[in-house]
C-alpha cells in the first residue's frame, strides 16, 4: 500500500515538473508564490493549504455553507426541499454579502428569498389543499355554480352507448335510467364523469329519463379551466371518478355472483317425488 502511495506521489510530481517547464504555467506557479524550478505536488498541495487557511473567516465561511445549499437545490426530489434549500443558500449569501460589503450578492439574493418564500407557502397551501380534497367528502355542492340547469322529458335520451362524451352531469330531479345493465338514478348522481378521463372519450352506456325531470350540466372544457383554477379539484375528480369505477366493479362482482349462483340451480340434480304407499 505504502509503496503504491509513493509511485502515485512520484507520478504527481513528475507531471507539476513537466508543466512547470511550460512558460504560461511557470507564470501562473510564480503569480501562486511557487518557484517553478522546484515544484512538487507537496509544495503545490501546503500553498493550497496556507492560502485556504488564510482566507478563512466568518464571510467566506457563510458563502461556502451558502454555495453547498445552492448546489442542493439541484439534487432535492421534491419541491418543497429545493425552496427550502433555496431560502436557506439566500441566508447565507446574504450573510456573505453583508460580512464581505459585497453589495451585489446581498441586493440579488435579498431579492431571492421573498420569491423562494412565496413559492414555498403556495406549495404548502396546496399540498394542504390536496390532503383535504383527499380526505373530504364526494359533495360536488362546490361545483354548481359552475353548472347550467336541462330539463328533460320522460322518454328522452341524454346521451347514447358510443356516442363522444363532452359533458358531465348531475341529476337534480327526476328518474333516469342506464338502459344497459338497467340500474336507476336518483338526485344527487353524477352522470357522464368517466368520459372526462377516458382515452377516447366515449359513452360506455345510455342514460334515458323515465320521470320527467332536470339535471345540472358542465362542458369539459369548462372542468378543464376549474382544475386550473383550482388544482385541488384534480384531487377531488379523481375520488370522484375511482368511487364511480369501484361502484361499477362491486356491481359486476354481484352479477357474477347471481350467475353463479343460477347455474348451480339449474345444475343440481332434481329431488325424487316421494311416493305414496
Amino acid at each position: 500500500m505504502n509503496s503504491q502511495i509513493l509511485d502515485l506521489a512520484d507520478i504527481l510530481n513528475r507531471i507539476a515538473e513537466r508543466a512547470a517547464q511550460n512558460l504560461t504555467v511557470g507564470k501562473l506557479l510564480l503569480a501562486l508564490h511557487l518557484d517553478p524550478n522546484n515544484i512538487t505536488f507537496d509544495a503545490i498541495w501546503q500553498r493550497v493549504f496556507d492560502v485556504t487557511l488564510a482566507n478563512i473567516n466568518i464571510a467566506n465561511f457563510c458563502a461556502l455553507i451558502g454555495a453547498a445549499f445552492y448546489a442542493g437545490t439541484f439534487l432535492m426530489p421534491t419541491m418543497v426541499r429545493l425552496r427550502v434549500f433555496g431560502i436557506l443558500s439566500s441566508l447565507f449569501f446574504m450573510a456573505y454579502g453583508l460580512l464581505a460589503t459585497a453589495i451585489p450578492t446581498f441586493l440579488m439574493y435579498l431579492l431571492l428569498l421573498p420569491i423562494n418564500g412565496v413559492r414555498l407557502v403556495q406549495i404548502l397551501k396546496l399540498v394542504k389543499k390536496a390532503r383535504i380534497a383527499a380526505k373530504g367528502d364526494l359533495s360536488i355542492d362546490w361545483l354548481k355554480p359552475f353548472m347550467d340547469t336541462r330539463k328533460y322529458g320522460a322518454g328522452d335520451i341524454l346521451f347514447r352507448k358510443g356516442q363522444r362524451a363532452d359533458e358531465m352531469f348531475l341529476i337534480t330531479t327526476g328518474r333516469f335510467l342506464v338502459k344497459e345493465i338497467g340500474v336507476e338514478l336518483l338526485p344527487g348522481h353524477i352522470m357522464g364523469e368517466l368520459g372526462f378521463v377516458a382515452p377516447n372519450n366515449k359513452r360506455t352506456q345510455t342514460v334515458e329519463c323515465i320521470e320527467d325531470g332536470a339535471v345540472m350540466t358542465i362542458t369539459y372544457d369548462r372542468l378543464l379551466e376549474v382544475y386550473f383554477e383550482y388544482p385541488d379539484f384534480g384531487y377531488f375528480f379523481l375520488r370522484l371518478s375511482s368511487d364511480r369505477l369501484l361502484q361499477n366493479i362491486a356491481r359486476l362482482e354481484a352479477s357474477v355472483e347471481d350467475y353463479k349462483a343460477k347455474l348451480q340451480a339449474a345444475s343440481a340434480p332434481a329431488l325424487p317425488a316421494a311416493q305414496t304407499p
